[in-house]
């Protein structure tokens, strides 16, 4: 038993591919397999909120600030975690919400390639 150092789909790719998995299975997989922590500064809170329920439902995770429950700061820092995979499905549903979260959108699908 080993853990694998996987940083990139190109990474996943080979390691699947190397156990004898088909072509398809390894393309359908690799982006699971790549996992992602990006933190976002001052984000405004009620879209902290909206960007912790859309990783929930798509499978990450988001950590912010217990003043986003409350709304009693403007502001929190926002901490992501998830595979490419669930960014992917994430991306687009962030493009249809308002308080600045087309742009997070954006920048998080430049920032992981996607």
């Amino acid at each position: 038993m080993k853990i694998l150092e996987i940083n990139n789909t190109e990474d996943a790719k080979k390691e699947i591919a190397a156990i004898d998995c088909t072509v398809e299975g390894v393309n359908m997989m690799a982006e699971k397999a790549v996992f992602r922590v990006v933190k976002l500064a001052d984000v405004n809170t009620k879209a902290a909120n909206i960007l912790k329920q859309t990783m929930l439902s798509k499978g990450g995770e988001a950590a912010l600030s217990r003043h986003c429950v409350d709304l009693s700061h403007a502001t929190s820092d926002v901490i992501l975690m998830a595979t490419l995979k669930q960014y992917r499905m994430v991306i687009p549903v962030l493009l249809m919400q308002p308080w600045g979260l087309k742009k997070i959108a954006a920048d998080l699908k430049t920032l992981l390639g996607l």
